[in-house]
């Protein structure tokens, strides 16, 4: 009786599921890929994690992978500062003074008299 000894690791994916479970790893990579040269930095990373499950009975092995993936935070939005000021927040500092909205209802008011 002739059989497939698997000795090499990637062998053994190879044979996971059929198949299946290799071709899911790629397509965790092609997202990996995609998702870096997207960055607006242009610098990140990501993190591709296969775990197998390897299980032992009477001679019987059974291995259950898993794969997963941590991408990059989206950073499209950055932070917006806002002041805590009366129980509410504002985006004008407390401790300054408008600059923009004093004159401008001073104009308004010496043009509409």
């Amino acid at each position: 009786m002739s059989s497939f000894l698997i000795r090499r690791f990637r062998d053994l994916l190879d044979q996971l599921n059929r198949g299946r479970f290799i071709e899911k790893c790629d397509e965790h990579l092609a997202k990996v890929v995609e998702t870096l040269e997207g960055l607006p930095d242009q610098k990140g990373k990501a993190q591709i994690t296969v775990t197998l499950d390897v299980a032992y009975e009477s001679g019987r092995l059974e291995i259950r992978p898993t794969v997963k993936t941590k991408l990059p935070e989206d950073k499209a939005f950055g932070g917006t500062p806002f002041w805590a000021h009366e129980g509410a927040i504002s985006v004008q500092h407390p401790s300054q003074i408008d600059m923009f909205s004093g004159p401008r209802d001073a104009l308004r008011d010496r043009d509409a008299g």
